[in-house]
């Protein structure tokens, strides 16, 4: 993940540029607050779909402050004794010349939709992995993704959402539907100089609260922005963090969790009653002085995960009277930021620089 031209030496912090993309490499954010790692074996970007294994692998405890500590080799076990011995394996991989696969994102019906480095929104088709479908548009790079019944949301390079609803009409079909924020016209970008709505940095997550008919968008700009998903309009704009934000997800009571640079997490209600601020500051967890990445909750959103530069996760319980989220640890595993999260029943799964997924 790191370039081989980039003055940084620390691979948890850029993406890798390869041969057939340009060298203007998507940075989720830069930060000097963690010491730098070792650089880690280049590889070419390739998709892959593996299976979700009922074994876990044993995971030896590593972190960059154990610098003596090395993985050795993993050995299947068994969950129960009910449960047969399996070992992880792949079971599709496609390779397309598309550059860096930056964002994925999975529909109900079984598909899967991935963005890259270009400007091809690819279509998969589970379990067999085929490909069924592109969504092209002018601009590349396709850095954040989410699917909400037959509505895809894509966040580009450039700054901009683009909308499209899926249809079936015998085969299946993508409509586009709009571009968030819509353009002006060109006297009025020349008075108002740019669009207040669009964000000044590349946008690094999305997430979509749907009882509530609302779109949330981070950027590397310490903003969030919260659009009417009807009209698709910008309804307000949140100072979140200090620092560059690179994770957010939203739990089905409407609490959104904020992810930065500044290595916190803060909690957001949304105020029905106040029209001046709909969202206000509930909470703020700290990361143990760790860069944030990545987040993930548990179904019953009782479990709030952080992934940090240190290749540690830490995680939030929360309590059974007051409801309060209370620091409850954390787990080690990765010598390498924990670049992405994911909560499988009762399993969490974490994507690491390091070039390993562990669960």
């Amino acid at each position: 993940m790191d370039d081989s031209n980039s003055p940084h030496p620390n691979a948890s912090f850029a993406f890798r540029s390869t041969p057939t993309t340009p060298q203007n490499n998507f940075s989720r954010s830069h930060s000097t607050k963690e010491t730098p790692f070792s650089n880690i074996p280049n590889s070419p970007p390739r998709l892959s779909c593996p299976t979700l294994s009922r074994s876990l692998q044993n995971s030896p405890i590593s972190s960059p402050f154990h610098p003596h500590h090395h993985f050795s080799p993993p050995s299947p076990t068994k969950l129960s004794d009910s449960d047969p011995q399996t070992t992880y394996h792949c079971a599709s991989s496609v390779l397309r010349n598309d550059g860096q696969i930056l964002s994925i994102a999975f529909s109900s019906n079984g598909l899967v939709y991935t963005g890259s480095d270009s400007n091809f929104l690819r279509v998969w088709k589970l379990p067999e992995f085929t490909e069924c479908g592109q969504l092209r548009t002018k601009a590349c790079r396709v850095v954040a993704l989410e699917v909400s019944n037959d509505t895809v949301y894509a966040a580009y390079g450039d700054g901009k959402i683009r909308v499209w609803r899926r249809t079936w009409d015998k085969v299946l079909k993508h409509v586009r539907l709009a571009t968030i924020p819509k353009a002006l016209g060109y006297v009025r970008s020349y008075i108002a100089g740019k669009d207040k709505t669009m964000h000044k940095g590349i946008i690094t997550s999305m997430a979509i609260n749907t009882a509530e008919d609302i779109l949330y968008t981070a950027s590397l700009d310490k903003t969030v922005k919260v659009w009417r998903i009807s009209d698709l309009k910008c309804i307000e704009t949140i100072k979140a963090h200090p620092e560059p934000i690179n994770a957010m997800i939203v739990a089905d009571d409407g609490v959104l969790y904020t992810a930065s640079d500044d290595a916190t997490v803060r909690v957001w209600r949304r105020n029905f009653c106040s029209h001046d601020q709909p969202h206000s500051l509930t909470v703020t967890l700290h990361a143990k002085y760790s860069p944030v990445k990545a987040l993930t909750l548990t179904p019953d959103a009782g479990i709030l995960y952080g992934g940090c530069t240190d290749g540690y996760i830490h995680y939030w319980l929360k309590g059974w009277f007051a409801g309060q989220l209370q620091y409850g640890g954390s787990i080690q595993g990765h010598t390498h930021a924990v670049m992405c999260l994911a909560s499988v029943g009762k399993y969490v799964v974490s994507g690491s620089a390091d070039s390993t997924s562990r669960v």
